[in-house]
């Protein structure tokens, strides 16, 4: 792959959710999330260092309570890049709106919970930009996923060609494309949460889709058109990508495949057969 031409400004959402303690937070004695350790580092830097390790980041944008600045400050440092703060505010959507104000060019934006991701689906999705997308969408297959790890992601969108995940990682061509970011306003978890697909897609896309009429592309170029911005999805290869920790199943699947990364093997069988024990 080619490095990017024009340089992007990464976004990490790193908050609580309003008036919520997060479970697994509280079972490791931590305030947030982002602060669990996995695979010998917290949840936060897995994603920092992969983004800073992605050609073209000359930016990244930590969104999270301003109590948790200073930690957070010592705890990435200053980069390179550069590595600023901005409050969090109530949702998702008000949250990006207030990171990306005053931002210039191409902007990524992840989770920090995003612990399994990698440089080359950064780029990806910046790449998907210098093709003429207002906005990216990362996605993985369910046989992906699956084959990933079994107990990965228990929850996929169908559609007419596939079944996908979302992993997590958004991209914008520049402020006016973050205007798509309301559809996440309250929360993205369309599949906890199906009146947020109704609201953001629109009732006949949804029913389309919910038929088996459209493709994944198909559905978010008719998305793309109630927002008048260019959409497109981009599949990763990597269904590792599309598991993020969000309690301690997925928490015990993400060590167990950072320790595989790391000794650059894939898990054993018996290994797997140990963690979807633990995590049943």
């Amino acid at each position: 792959m080619s490095q990017p031409k024009a340089g992007f400004t990464a976004i990490i959402l790193s908050a609580q959710r309003a008036g919520r303690v997060d479970p697994l937070a509280t079972a490791h004695g931590l305030s947030h999330k982002c602060l669990v350790p996995v695979g010998g580092a917290p949840l936060i830097a897995h994603v920092a260092a992969a983004l800073s390790a992605t050609p073209g980041c000359r930016r990244i944008i930590i969104v999270v309570e301003p109590a948790m600045f200073g930690a957070l400050r010592v705890l990435l440092q200053d980069g390179p890049p550069p590595v600023d703060f901005v409050a969090a505010a109530d949702n998702l959507a008000d949250s990006v709106f207030a990171a990306t104000d005053g931002i210039e060019g191409p902007i990524v934006v992840t989770t920090a919970d995003n612990v399994l991701l990698r440089p080359h689906a950064v780029r990806r999705m910046v790449e998907t930009l210098g093709r003429g997308a207002d906005v990216a969408i990362a996605m993985a297959t369910q046989a992906a996923v699956l084959g990933a790890h079994p107990e990965g992601q228990r929850r996929f969108y169908r559609f007419r060609d596939d079944a996908y995940s979302n992993c997590n990682l958004y991209a914008f061509a520049g402020r006016r494309a973050v205007t798509a970011a309301e559809s996440f306003r309250s929360g993205g978890q369309f599949a906890k949460k199906p009146l947020r697909l109704v609201a953001a897609a629109g009732l006949a896309n949804v029913a389309l889709m919910l038929l088996g009429r459209l493709s994944l592309a198909g559905a978010l170029a008719r998305i793309g058109r109630r927002f008048r911005l260019r959409i497109e999805p981009v599949i990763l290869p990597d269904g590792a990508c599309a598991i993020d920790v969000d309690n301690e199943r997925t928490w015990k699947v993400a060590s167990t495949l950072l320790e595989a990364r790391e000794k650059g093997t894939r898990p054993g069988a018996r290994t797997m057969a140990r963690v979807i024990e633990a995590a049943a």
